[in-house]
C-alpha cells in the first residue's frame, strides 16, 4: 500500500519536484501559491526554451512555522511568453502568484499560465508539459511571521 505526503516529510529537505502532465501540475501550483518575486528574476532564455523564476515561496509542506524558501520555477519547452500588467526587469516591483494552471493545446502543446496578484499573468506557450520546482537555500522565517490568509480560511 502507498501512503500520501504528510507535513512531516517535508522536514529540512529542499524540495524538487517535476511535473510532466496535467495531472502533476497542481501539486506544484499548491507549493508556490503565495509566491513572491521582483519582477528582475523572471527570464526567458529563447534560445534554450526555458521560462524561470526565482521565487520566495512559502512552505506550506512544513506545517510547523511560517517559513519561506527560495525556489527556481522552470517551464521547459517555451515557444513564446506573454504578459500582462507586468512590469519585466523593475527590481522594485515585488509580484505575487496566485495560482499556476495548465492551459492544453493540440497535441500536447498548451500554455502554463501564472496568475499574479493585481490583476497580473504570465502566459507561457509550451510545446510539451515540463514544470520543475527546486528549492535552492535552506527555509528562513517569513518577515511576515505569519502564514498568507485567503477569504474562507
Amino acid at each position: 500500500m502507498v501512503e500520501d505526503a504528510r507535513f512531516e516529510d517535508g522536514g529540512e529537505k529542499a524540495l524538487r519536484l517535476k511535473a510532466l502532465e496535467p495531472d502533476e501540475l497542481p501539486v506544484i501550483a499548491s507549493l508556490v501559491q503565495d509566491a513572491v518575486f521582483p519582477g528582475n528574476e523572471m527570464k526567458w532564455d529563447r534560445r534554450g526554451r526555458r521560462f524561470a523564476l526565482l521565487l520566495n515561496r512559502f512552505r506550506w509542506e512544513d506545517g510547523r512555522s511560517p517559513e519561506r524558501v527560495q525556489s527556481v520555477l522552470t517551464i521547459e519547452d517555451a515557444v513564446r511568453v506573454a504578459s500582462q500588467g507586468v512590469e519585466r526587469g523593475d527590481a522594485d516591483m515585488v509580484l505575487s502568484l496566485l495560482t499556476l494552471e495548465w492551459e492544453p493545446g493540440e497535441d500536447g502543446t498548451g500554455a502554463c499560465v501564472l496568475t499574479l496578484a493585481g490583476d497580473g499573468a504570465i502566459r507561457v506557450e509550451v510545446e510539451a508539459l515540463e514544470v520543475t520546482l527546486t528549492d535552492v537555500t535552506r527555509p528562513y522565517v517569513a518577515p511576515s511571521g505569519k502564514r498568507p490568509e485567503h477569504p474562507g480560511d
